[in-house]
């Protein structure tokens, strides 16, 4: 499996991993507004919610590190 390959598995997964926990915060306050004015911090996640939203941005964030690795070094 290629490095881009893995990059663009982490990003779309982590992606959905995220997107994941803003449905479950959705779901439980029926807050939509929240979700899209997200620059003002009014999102309240569970720990349940919170943990599952940081494990997609951190896999977003090893995407992006992967295809710097992949751009400058490969």
């Amino acid at each position: 499996m290629t490095l881009a390959v893995v990059e663009q598995l982490f990003m779309m997964v982590g992606l959905g991993v995220f997107l994941a926990s803003l449905i479950l915060y959705v779901l439980r306050t029926s807050d939509f507004k929240s979700i899209l004015i997200f620059w003002q911090a009014t999102i309240s996640f569970t720990k349940r919610e919170f943990l599952i939203n940081r494990i997609g941005l951190s896999m977003m964030l090893i995407a992006v590190i992967v295809r710097f690795y992949n751009h400058f070094f490969a």
